[in-house]
């Protein structure tokens, strides 16, 4: 597969953050930062919680999956408990990922980006050199399908982190077509449309490590974003709080549930759905104490596909809301951009013409 995109090399925070600096360099103060609502707040919103296995029970699937409807339209964003992704492979991809950012800088390196592409260790969306950065660093890859890899990249895992990604991504997988299939069935929309954007469709990981910073308030370890994906599932390492999602108008912390995964609605849902479903703001704040560790698991459609608002859901009432695009120029155009919001989604919205 061709480069879908690159990002400018920019220091490494994890060994920024172990000089013991008192305050932080100016490209990574951001004066735009909005406040959230305190956690523990009275009265806070909390994002909708899922029972996966609720899902397929004869008497409360009805009402879980009207719940799970919701949670899409209204917030994009939900907590899955009893997913059936194995425990097991879980924990060892946690143990993996926490071990691979606690390995000595010079054994990262080795996985560090290379001029003109996207994977491996470093950062992303960096695309001009006065951009202010994030307070964090990344490890991304391909995962699937298999001929979408980076040798160079897999080459250089470890057997056991290999293997641990690779049996991770197979689980997340089965999960989210069995997701899929639910949304599309509760959007009223054609099963086979869903099978031929997604059937084979390239699956991605960004392992994200934000470390502890002196002046966290200054600071913003992902900036605002909407996902340019289908669905995302984030696994965290543990309950340090970070990500915060954007509900009318305000940022709300979330506080991650024992064994539970973030389920959020990527960009690409969001155009299938003709607008049903919402693609939602969402960033991640630091620790002034503690680091944080997560895993995102991206979930796409096939590479030799286009995809659109489904044909299905489209009638005189309901018009096209979005265009049509292939998925290689797709991610060409994401990887050139800067993270901002949901400017990209938007860019891709029909014009309304006055008539």
């Amino acid at each position: 597969m061709e480069s879908l995109g690159s990002s400018l090399k920019v220091p490494n925070v994890q060994e920024l953050a172990k000089e013991n600096i008192s305050a932080v360099p100016d490209r990574y103060i951001r004066p735009d930062r909005e406040a959230a609502i305190v956690s523990g707040s009275d009265g806070i919103p909390s994002i909708p919680v899922i029972d996966f296995q609720s899902l397929f029970d004869g008497e409360s699937a009805p009402a879980e999956r009207e719940r799970l409807h919701r949670a899409c339209k209204e917030w994009g964003f939900f907590q899955l408990i009893n997913h059936e992704v194995n425990t097991e492979i879980a924990e060892k991809m946690k143990e993996e990922t926490q071990g691979f950012f606690a390995s000595p800088f010079e054994e990262k390196k080795g996985l560090s980006q290379v001029p003109g592409e996207i994977e491996g260790y470093g950062q992303a969306f960096v695309v001009s050199n006065d951009q202010k950065l994030d307070w964090a660093d990344i490890f991304y890859l391909v995962t699937h399908p298999v001929s979408l890899r980076k040798p160079l990249v897999w080459q250089m895992l470890s057997p056991s982190f290999r293997s641990a990604i690779e049996n991770y991504a197979i689980e997340t997988q089965k999960l989210v077509m069995k997701l899929l299939e639910l949304m599309a069935n509760n959007l009223g929309m054609k099963k086979e449309e869903l099978h031929e954007i997604f059937d084979d469709g390239m699956l991605a990981m960004r392992m994200n490590y934000y470390p502890p910073c002196p002046q966290p308030e200054l600071v913003i370890g992902l900036s605002p974003h909407s996902d340019s994906v289908g669905l995302t599932l984030l696994l965290q390492l543990s309950n340090v709080q970070g990500l915060q999602v954007k509900k009318d108008g305000e940022w709300i912390p979330i506080s991650p549930s024992q064994n539970a995964i973030v389920v959020n609605i990527g960009d690409i849902m969001e155009i299938i759905s003709n607008g049903v479903y919402c693609s939602v703001e969402h960033r991640a704040i630091v620790s002034h104490d503690a680091e944080r560790i997560s895993i995102a698991t991206f979930f796409n459609p096939n590479m030799n596909v286009e995809f659109g608002p489904a044909p299905s859901l489209i009638t005189p009432e309901t018009p096209p809301l979005i265009k049509r695009i292939g998925t290689p120029q797709f991610f060409k155009n994401l990887f050139t951009r800067k993270l901002q919001g949901r400017a990209y989604i938007d860019d891709l919205r029909i014009e309304k013409r006055n008539e």
